[in-house]
């Protein structure tokens, strides 16, 4: 737990902090390797930090409490995964244009209802904004931005209208399309995209079987 700094980089493609923690699954819904980014409290930690959730000095401070608190750090990287798991099922459903789950959205409810408990308002530059109550001694505050990202997102048309399923296919990330006329198809042009281009170029130029 001492080097958090040391973990992989992590891929911010989403378009919205919510998108971005369910892509720490590579490829939901596999059998046997899910290919999960978040392996344990440490990988959570340095997600938050590359995620801008919590600063360097907010790293160490997680990095003391989880390891005078193992089991707490253990439990609430648990609930980050149900919470996780609970907006990939809900996002992709509205991607998909159905409604979601009663079951999921209220255990997307059930954090929030913690999460928006520590809101506060806050003094700013230009008078007054809000912002976040002390997180010291409290391991899951690094999931109370997730979970206003998310319920801003339910609750913003343009936003959720946006919310697409990468067209790969064994891709199971989520982004917003912010393209004028909607055609963003890939999570990463540069990946899922460039793969699905050279199976189209494979398949107009292999050899024909007679």
């Amino acid at each position: 737990m001492s080097v958090l700094l040391a973990h992989q980089s992590f891929e911010f493609i989403g378009g919205s902090v919510c998108l971005d923690f369910v892509n720490t699954v590579h490829n939901y819904g596999a059998a046997v390797d899910p290919d999960d980014d978040l392996v344990d409290f440490s990988a959570l930690v340095a997600w938050a930090q590359q995620a801008k959730i919590i600063n360097t000095q907010e790293v160490r401070r997680f990095a003391l409490e989880a390891e005078a608190e193992p089991r707490k750090a253990k439990y609430v990287l648990g609930r980050a995964k149900l919470l996780r798991d609970t907006l990939y099922r809900i996002f992709s459903s509205v991607a998909s244009g159905r409604q979601p789950a009663q079951s999921d959205l209220a255990q997307l409810n059930s954090e929030l209802t913690n999460c928006m408990a520590n809101l506060r308002i806050v003094p700013s530059v230009d008078g007054f904004q809000l912002g976040w109550a002390p997180g010291e001694g409290k391991l899951d505050s690094m999931l109370w931005p997730i979970g206003r990202s998310a319920a801003d997102l339910l609750t913003t048309t343009a936003g959720l209208d946006r919310v697409r399923v990468c067209g790969g296919s064994s891709c199971t990330w989520l982004f917003l399309d912010t393209t004028k006329n909607g055609s963003r198809r890939w999570c990463d042009m540069k990946a899922c995209g460039n793969r699905a281009k050279s199976r189209r170029h494979y398949e107009r130029t292999r050899p024909k079987q007679i």
